[in-house]
């Protein structure tokens, strides 16, 4: 019996070792929602908002790492409210802008991986290129431009995550910390520069 125990053991070890280093390469699709926040500051009170992704993911994997390129679309979903100096010095808070911007996200994502038989789990990191589609922002006509959060255009963000496979299925968690200051107003009305940070939740499915 121990003999028995003995082989099935070192064939699960040789296994293991030999899907790891072995050259591969999967390809999928996933979906996911996400929960987005700005950085705090003095000058603007903040509220998470929920948004979405869909898209796109490979996986090239060998000596037991692995490189994730993924696309998908992402709306990103924040509430900001200023606050407004009143006339006895003190403050309180303006008309709220509510923020949602579409964006096309690159994740270029750096990890390992450890299991076998189908299932295992992953960590990674890596940079996020992300594309501005789309900004739609609705805000009071009085307010201006000091709620208007200046969007860029291109950001970049870094993502941290671990995921579970569990043979074609896959979940990931991940926090995305953005890296490039996006500004409230500009001139007299610039109020400051916040980041957007988020946490996504997402499922993939792997097609080959």
């Amino acid at each position: 019996m121990k003999k028995i125990i003995l082989t099935l053991i070192c064939f699960a070890t040789i296994y293991t070792a030999s899907a790891q280093l072995l050259p591969s390469f999967q390809f999928g699709l996933k979906g996911g929602v996400n929960m987005s926040s700005l950085s705090s500051s003095g000058n603007y009170s903040t509220s998470s908002g929920a948004g979405y992704l869909g898209g796109i993911w490979m996986r090239f994997g060998a000596l037991g790492f692995n490189f994730q390129p993924e696309a998908y679309i992402t709306q990103k979903d924040v509430n900001v409210t200023p606050y407004v100096v009143t006339g006895s010095g003190g403050s309180n808070l303006g008309t709220e802008n509510r923020a949602k911007f579409t964006s096309i996200d690159v994740p270029l994502l750096f990890g390992g991986k450890i299991g076998a038989f189908g299932i295992g789990a992953r960590f990674y990191t890596g940079p996020v290129v992300s594309y501005a589609i789309n900004k739609d922002q609705n805000f009071g006509t009085a307010a201006g431009n000091i709620v208007k959060l200046d969007y860029k255009d291109q950001n970049y963000a870094w993502q941290v995550g671990a995921g579970l496979d569990i043979r074609k299925i896959s979940f990931d968690l991940r926090y995305e910390a953005g890296l490039s200051n996006q500004s409230y107003g500009s001139g007299s009305n610039s109020i400051g520069s916040t980041k957007v940070n988020l946490f996504n939740l997402s499922l993939a499915y792997k097609l080959f």
